[in-house]
């Protein structure tokens, strides 16, 4: 190996490092907030600033706009740096804004003490976007939310209506 081709690969790792290390910052969401908040109430203080959002919602640029016990919204904002190589806003965008509400709908209905984990995601992607399209809407409601097993669904919009995405999911809820 060369020098050259060591010398990026460390330079590889370390950046990956300072993007775990600062995953992991104390700005990130304490487990103790989901053994002393219900699921609403964990929302409830994000949206008012004594807890802080995810990570990844500075990342990929989108705030929680709105909660209420069974539905979310989440507002993003698509950007160049969300692109594909098509010239068009990745799945995987559109895809994590549907996880992100539809997943928290279910955590709504939780409480104090329990937590949950995505089993399972469908999207179906309904038209493409780009970054004229402005802000666009993620909302999430729950289907039924049981001891066990919680199921959402979730919708991703803009300011016109118009639906770019569509999904469901199953979430696995657990004790902390």
């Amino acid at each position: 190996m060369s020098q050259e081709t060591e010398a990026l690969q460390k330079e590889w790792l370390e950046a990956a490092k300072a993007v775990r290390d600062r995953a992991l910052a104390p700005d990130a969401l304490p487990m103790s907030a989901f053994k002393e908040s219900s699921g609403i109430e964990l929302f409830q203080r994000m949206m008012r600033g004594e807890l802080p959002p995810a990570p990844i919602a500075h990342t990929l640029d989108f705030a929680l706009v709105e909660v209420e016990k069974g539905r979310i919204v989440f507002q993003g904002h698509p950007a160049k740096a969300h692109y594909n190589p098509a010239g068009t806003i990745h799945g995987g965008w559109q895809a994590t804004l549907l996880d992100s509400c539809m997943s928290c709908a279910v955590q709504t209905h939780l409480e104090a003490g329990q937590a949950y984990t995505t089993l399972e995601i469908k999207v179906n992607f309904l038209r493409a976007m780009n970054d004229k399209v402005g802000p666009v809407r993620a909302e999430g409601t729950s289907i039924q939310v049981g001891r066990q097993i919680g199921i959402a669904e979730g919708k991703l919009y803009d300011a016109a209506g118009k639906l770019y995405a569509h999904g469901t999911t199953t979430c696995l809820i657990f004790p902390v």
